[in-house]
Order: structure tokens, then C-alpha cells, then sequence
């Protein structure tokens, strides 16, 4: 994880704790909206990936987190870039951090698991 928090923070400008944060909300979407089985050899792939979700990923909110709940559900992609811009990120950050995030997935759990993961999330490829 420390591997792909640096990447991140080399292609972001982030500091450490907002790339944490940004990687843990992402991670925390990917689990609830993403095919289970790719979504766990993904977090198997990256060692201490499951603790970050569980600590940064599950807060909600942000503009765009409320109007994802008033349109019914979770609100997708449009609810996972309300809150990444609500804890600080420009949408320059988010595209970088989710491209960083999805090359460490494509060289740690495959091409294929990837591939599903992004194919099962509609509006994710325009980030990744």
C-alpha cells in the first residue's frame, strides 16, 4: 500500500493523509458498487487495502453525495466525485489518483479483473 500511496502522491501533488483519504473512498466505492469477486482478488492484491476502505472510505457527503441520495441509491460515479472534491480533490487530483490506482490494480490483479471492475461500473472508464 505505501508503493501506491506514493505513486499517487507523485502524479496527484497530494500530501500523504489526503492521498490516504482519496484512496480509501475510492476503494470503499469500488466495494460497494464493483463485482464482488474482482473486487476481492483486487483488495487481496493490494496488502492493507481492506483497512484503508474501512477507515477512509466510509464517510458520505458532499454536495454531490446528497444529491446521489436524492436521485435514489448511492448515486455512482457522480456521488464518488462529490465526495473526493468534498475532502479536497480537484477533478485533475481525482482523474490522476484513479489512473494511478487502476495501473497499481492492472500490474497487482490483472488486466482481466480490472477490466470487469471498470466494465461493471457505468461512468467509471471516463476516470480510470
Amino acid at each position: 500500500m505505501d508503493e501506491l500511496i506514493s505513486r499517487i502522491i507523485t502524479v496527484s501533488g497530494l500530501d500523504e493523509s489526503l492521498a490516504r483519504k482519496a484512496l480509501g473512498i475510492i476503494l470503499a466505492f469500488l466495494q460497494k458498487e464493483g463485482p464482488p469477486a474482482e473486487i476481492g482478488q483486487l483488495m487481496t492484491s493490494l496488502p492493507g487495502a481492506q483497512e484503508l476502505a474501512d477507515a477512509e472510505g466510509g464517510a458520505k457527503g458532499g454536495l454531490m453525495g446528497m444529491v446521489g441520495g436524492l436521485m435514489g441509491g448511492g448515486g455512482g460515479v457522480m456521488a464518488l466525485g462529490g465526495q473526493l472534491m468534498g475532502a479536497g480533490l480537484s477533478m485533475g487530483q481525482i482523474q490522476s489518483v484513479s489512473k494511478e490506482m487502476f495501473a497499481v490494480g492492472r500490474e497487482k490483479a490483472g488486466e482481466d479483473t480490472m477490466g470487469a471492475i471498470v466494465g461493471a461500473i457505468p461512468g467509471l472508464g471516463q476516470f480510470v
